[in-house]
């Protein structure tokens, strides 16, 4: 669970690349695409520019590089040519990415075109709720704290937290201990060392928290179908403080 000095400079290579990927996804226009065609060019960017294997795929028997999550799906969607995006859709979309032996687990909610004002506003939040989490993390800091800080904000703006699936400590394997919940209780919880690397991936709705399980026993949708956001960080406790090892050109 805690990390010495080369497996953070590992973490830290890991988490520059991902980094990377986001700002080429920056770069296109999504609207028009199919799902699949994105999963392939981020997949081709991952092995041939950046010289890294995209760790989700295998995984779990899963066999794509990114979960696209539109709408009002939560997570874990599977790419398809058949889902087109259109105009005003909002997509989350997850990437894990390992180098040297190390992942490094991010995602980020885009916009599609027109999207309209109130889902606009639940990406804005949703985003905001992830540096709330992460503005808890330090040494002596608990679990908890994160947790609370997320569930604070995204109740006073008016939406709710999915609590089935959370964050986790991150490494040589894609989910390691301990899991970081995106609701919680301060000063309760597991205490945060220096060296810990985890992730912080809070996934809020504009309806209620409840979810179900698609048929292809992958795809997460809210229950009453009104829309779901998502924003993750993979972060390292440091001596003072947090470092986002995942932290975008755009966020500096």
């Amino acid at each position: 669970m805690i990390k010495n000095n080369i497996e953070i400079q590992h973490m830290r290579e890991s988490g520059r690349l991902l980094s990377l990927v986001f700002e080429y996804l920056n770069q296109l226009n999504l609207l028009g695409r199919s799902t699949l065609e994105i999963n392939n060019i981020v997949e081709k960017y991952i092995v041939e520019e950046l010289h890294a294997r995209p760790a989700s795929k295998g995984q779990y028997g899963f066999q794509y590089v990114l979960n696209p999550s539109i709408n009002d799906v939560v997570c874990h969607a599977i790419p398809s040519e058949k889902e087109i995006l259109k105009d005003g859709d909002i997509i989350n979309l997850d990437i894990t990415l390992e180098k040297n032996g190390y992942i490094a687990d991010s995602s980020k909610t885009y916009l599609v075109g027109n999207v309209n004002l109130s889902a606009r506003r639940l990406v804005e939040t949703t985003y905001a709720a992830l540096w709330k989490g992460i503005e808890q993390v330090k040494p002596g800091a608990k679990l908890g704290d994160i947790g609370y800080a997320i569930e604070r904000h995204a109740k006073k703006n008016g939406y709710t937290v999915v609590k089935e699936y959370c964050g986790h400590g991150i490494g040589q394997e894609m989910h390691e201990e301990p899991s970081v919940l995106h609701f919680g209780t301060p000063n309760t919880g597991l205490t945060l060392q220096e060296g810990m690397t985890f992730t912080i991936e809070p996934m809020l709705n504009q309806g209620r928290r409840s979810t179900f399980v698609c048929d292809d026993g992958w795809t997460v949708k809210t229950r009453d179908h009104k829309l779901s956001a998502q924003f993750e960080h993979t972060v390292l406790v440091t001596k003072h403080g947090v470092e986002v090892l995942t932290l975008r050109a755009e966020e500096h």
